[in-house]
């Protein structure tokens, strides 16, 4: 059996009460205690999920030079390509071992937004892959969003309480790729222990060992999905607006096997932040005299600047 929690999201969606409090009441205590969960029942297609890796396998596969004409300066790496072990976990010196490209929001009628987020980078030589990109962005997005609500509720909120925040947020969809390892890594894995910036993550592509998280004893567990669910995790800006009631749990992508270092692996995240105006002052119903508040108040546009510096993706 695996250490993470599953849901089916299909539940919170029914028209049955019952099955609605079940999933809320599942999803609450697990993101409480281990801070991950694997779901089914999300709005990504068979299809969809196929088209995605074939696209993101042949953008990888390109020549160097080609890729690195998608890397853009001064926006600290949030649209397009970022070469490899160019980013590196908080407190580490060692880039990851992986390159990854990333996509931004879709902006609906919000001129202010457009003119504040990075335009999304069109890749020329793939004529399907940003097509693909947004469709899967987006069902990402409205999947992220339900599970939100469920949230809510957990937290005695109202339903929707996130979801105008979550609307036009800055959220990015990751693809990465690990290359296949060539020599014995100096302290490097493929991606080095961390905690997630951003409110929640919804991960394609746990379905093979590699992912691991620490669970509350200290222990590294293997976090493994079946192929029709997304793992997901708190991050922090949900921990610290819940006064750390949600976990955001610490996480890596260890190297795997010297037999299979000739293997790629591929996985692609999708990182759900607001817009940038949203508090994330802890909520007063979860402080009291036994938790008191651990955070200084702050908006989610400071607290991402303050960590993309950390990460070494923007200078100061």
């Amino acid at each position: 059996m695996s250490a993470i929690p599953s849901v089916n999201l299909e539940d919170f969606i029914s028209e049955d009460p019952n099955r609605k409090k079940k999933f809320t009441n599942d999803i609450g205590a697990a993101f409480e205690d281990i801070g991950f969960v694997a779901l089914s029942g999300h709005f990504l297609s068979e299809e969809l999920v196929k088209n995605l890796y074939d696209e993101i396998k042949k953008f990888f596969a390109l020549a160097q030079e080609i890729k690195d004409s998608y890397e853009i300066e001064g926006i600290g790496g949030q649209r397009g390509y970022t070469s490899f072990g160019k980013e590196h976990a908080k407190g580490r010196k060692e880039g990851d071992l992986k390159e990854f490209w990333h996509f931004g929001q879709y902006v609906e009628n919000n001129p202010k937004l457009e003119a504040e987020y990075p335009d999304n980078v069109m890749v020329k030589e793939l004529p399907e892959f940003n097509a693909v990109g947004k469709e899967t962005y987006q069902m990402l997005e409205k999947t992220a969003k339900y599970v939100l609500r469920a949230l809510a509720l957990h937290l005695d909120l109202e339903e929707t309480y996130f979801d105008e925040w979550i609307k036009n947020g800055n959220s990015i969809l990751r693809p990465i790729h690990y290359p296949p390892i060539t020599s014995e890594p100096k302290n490097a894995v493929r991606a080095a222990a961390h905690g997630d910036i951003n409110l929640i993550t919804l991960l394609m592509g746990a379905h093979g060992k590699g992912l691991q998280v620490k669970n509350h004893k200290g222990e590294w567990v293997d976090a493994i999905a079946r192929p029709d669910q997304l793992m997901i995790n708190v991050g922090d800006m949900l921990s610290r607006l819940t006064n750390n009631k949600l976990k955001s749990t610490i996480h890596q992508v260890v190297n795997p096997p010297r037999e299979l270092w000739g293997t790629s692996r591929y996985s692609i995240p999708f990182f759900m932040h607001p817009v940038s105006e949203m508090p994330l002052n802890c909520l007063e119903d979860c402080i009291d005299e036994n938790n008191p508040k651990q955070f200084e108040d702050i908006t989610a546009g400071a607290y991402l600047h303050e960590r993309l510096i950390e990460l070494g993706l923007v200078k100061k």
